[in-house]
């Protein structure tokens, strides 16, 4: 399972006389000690975010040399890890920038709020004074008129 080959675990338990599920289930323990074992028919853009984390701890110490031996047995490319190493430095701004971006459309939103409010408070007295102004017509047309002695 482990790259350079990298066979599928259908082909490697042919080979093997090993049950899939038994394979799948030895990469998921080993996934979960940290060992990078990706899916072999996913090519690194298949990578799990966890393996790309690992490959970019693994590689982390190392030189140009040794950088270089590592991607070749893992079939990946050093600008493959620099992209990674890069999101991972900005996985955590991720964060920050949705709290500034949800801080930014709070204040938005209660501006907006606001705005309503006076609009519903302007609506509520016109209304208030067309529903006075329709008592007071009603009642001066409904008024007995005042015969003069």
């Amino acid at each position: 399972m482990l790259p350079p080959n990298n066979m599928p675990l259908g082909q490697l338990a042919k080979e093997e006389g090993i049950s899939v599920a038994t394979l799948a289930k030895w990469r998921a323990e080993a996934r979960a000690k940290g060992q990078l074992l990706p899916d072999a028919n996913a090519g690194p853009e298949g990578w799990t975010s966890q393996d790309k984390l690992a490959a970019v701890i693994e590689t982390a110490s190392m030189n140009e040399a040794e950088l270089a031996e590592y991607c070749r047995r893992r079939g990946i490319y050093p600008e493959q890890l620099a992209v990674w190493r890069e999101a991972c430095a900005r996985a955590n701004d991720w964060e920050r920038a949705a709290a500034s971006r949800i801080a930014r459309e709070t204040r938005d939103d209660k501006k907006r709020i606001q705005q309503l409010e006076r609009e519903l408070a302007r609506k509520e007295k016109a209304l208030a004074e067309a529903a006075a102004l329709m008592i007071l017509r009603k009642n001066v047309w409904s008024a007995p008129l005042l015969q003069v002695a």
